[in-house]
């Protein structure tokens, strides 16, 4: 039922988030590509039992999303565990978007070969395609684990300090703090754009569904440029902190742009508008986990990398229920894309702030 649907999303980002702030134990004990193979089976394992699942298993299913999104969780620290061993670092925040981009190309590439398989073999034969692929690649992976997972601590005790310790060290240090609290506001508005343009262009603007599918198209694709346009910026042109801060504020007045736009506006303003906002508020990921990465002390990526993610899931989970309510209470998408273009730019303004407070020296 498509009620359900939100239902589903929210239960594969909550697994997301628990996975996401226990993972740095397992990540340093068994190593970033075992543990990425593990989670790469889960999402496979939680996709087939959606696939195989009568459709009034309304638990079963629960369990499965909340499989996939317990396999999510660790695979950006995993990964930001490997690139800041193997990354120059006049290069990290390329690299880490370069990495990130897989995201976004990944959704489209699912979106446009998805309903071709669902049409050859039915959306259960689709979604067991995608598990198997996702065992192909768990599989595939088993070639790099004995150089990328080399630095593993194979004695290393699992307990709950090794949960508890890289969250309190979030939590206490500024930098990293910060650069969490961000990644929770641009989650936040990154998720709820990509959740509402679609239904706003419909209902609002009064474009067919197939016009606004090809909006969301081009904020993806907005995103894919615009994470590896902003490594570059942050390698090269501008500070990190101060890379991030200038996506938000764009991406809040992209967001005022949007809230804006009315059935007037030409497709040739609003499509343009959807991939620049893309770029804006989808394209910040590889900046903030590279800066992040930096930040962290020696030894410790995965595991803080992992207990900011968890932060940052927390504004996935959050966003599309806020934007929602705010639809409903003002009869209005504008509104929900109101107070995000206000989160990302507070967000940014804070940034700005912390790193001017960071910056002026005690007298």
């Amino acid at each position: 039922t498509p009620k359900w649907i939100g239902v589903f999303v929210g239960l594969v980002y909550g697994g997301a988030m628990i996975s996401s702030l226990v993972c740095g134990g397992f990540i340093a004990r068994y190593g970033p590509i075992r543990v990425s193979q593990a989670c790469v089976l889960l999402c496979a394992a939680g996709t087939a039992t959606v696939a195989m699942l009568p459709g009034a298993a309304v638990t079963l299913m629960a369990v499965a999303a909340f499989l996939v999104g317990v396999g999510y969780g660790p695979i950006t620290p995993a990964s930001s565990a490997v690139l800041v061993r193997t990354t120059a670092p006049a290069q990290m925040a390329l690299t880490f978007s370069i990495k990130q981009t897989g995201v976004p190309a990944g959704v489209a590439l699912g979106g446009a070969l998805l309903p071709v398989l669902t049409l050859a073999a039915g959306w259960r034969g689709a979604l067991l395609v995608v598990a198997g692929v996702g065992v192909v690649v768990a599989l595939a992976a088993q070639s790099t684990r004995l150089a990328l997972d080399a630095h593993r601590e194979g004695a290393r005790p699992m307990s709950w300090r090794s949960v508890v310790d890289p969250l309190q060290l979030v939590l206490r240090t500024r930098a990293l703090r910060e650069l969490s609290l961000v990644g929770l506001a641009f989650a936040a508005v990154q998720v709820s754009l990509t959740s509402f343009l679609v239904v706003f262009l419909h209902e609002a603007l009064d474009w067919t569904l197939i016009a606004s599918g090809l909006a969301l198209t081009c904020a993806t694709i907005g995103a894919v440029i615009g994470r590896i346009v902003w490594g570059i910026v942050a390698d090269r042109l501008l500070p990190p902190v101060r890379t991030l801060a200038l996506i938000g504020l764009l991406a809040a007045a992209c967001g005022l742009l949007l809230a804006a736009a009315t059935t007037a506006w030409s497709a040739w303003v609003v499509l343009p508008l959807a991939a620049l906002y893309g770029g804006m508020a989808i394209g910040w990921n590889g900046v903030q986990l590279a800066e992040l990465a930096r930040r962290c002390p020696p030894g410790m990526t995965g595991a803080v990398t992992g207990a900011s993610g968890f932060v940052t899931f927390a504004g996935v989970v959050a966003g599309p229920p806020i934007f929602a309510a705010l639809a409903g209470a003002f009869a209005s998408y504008r509104a929900g894309f109101l107070v995000a273009a206000s989160v990302s730019a507070l967000a940014a303004l804070g940034l700005l702030a912390g790193n001017r407070r960071q910056a002026t020296p005690i007298k």
